[in-house]
């Protein structure tokens, strides 16, 4: 496997790891991790983990920009690989 697929791996879960910690602290009422660090991981690369964060973890699921914009992120950038592969 090459780096970039380590670091693309490594970003999913860093992100993943960040939904399921916000969703804790918004069940603890403490602080939160902010909405603009959690939509740049997904942006930065960890659209995947971000999306199955969402899910597995039932967060942000209710907020538009989460529920429209992260599925967006995960297609721009699926469309982003496959036209460098491709092309």
């Amino acid at each position: 496997m090459s780096i970039t697929a380590y670091l693309f791996l490594l970003i999913n879960i860093i992100t993943f790891l960040a939904y399921g910690l916000d969703k804790l602290k918004a069940v603890k009422k403490w602080w939160r991790i902010p909405e603009w660090v959690l939509i740049g991981l997904a942006v930065i690369g960890g659209s995947l983990g971000a999306f199955l964060g969402m899910v597995v973890f039932r967060h942000k699921t209710r907020k538009l920009k989460f529920r429209f914009g992260i599925p967006f992120i995960v297609l721009v950038q699926a469309l982003a690989v496959a036209y460098l592969v491709v092309g």
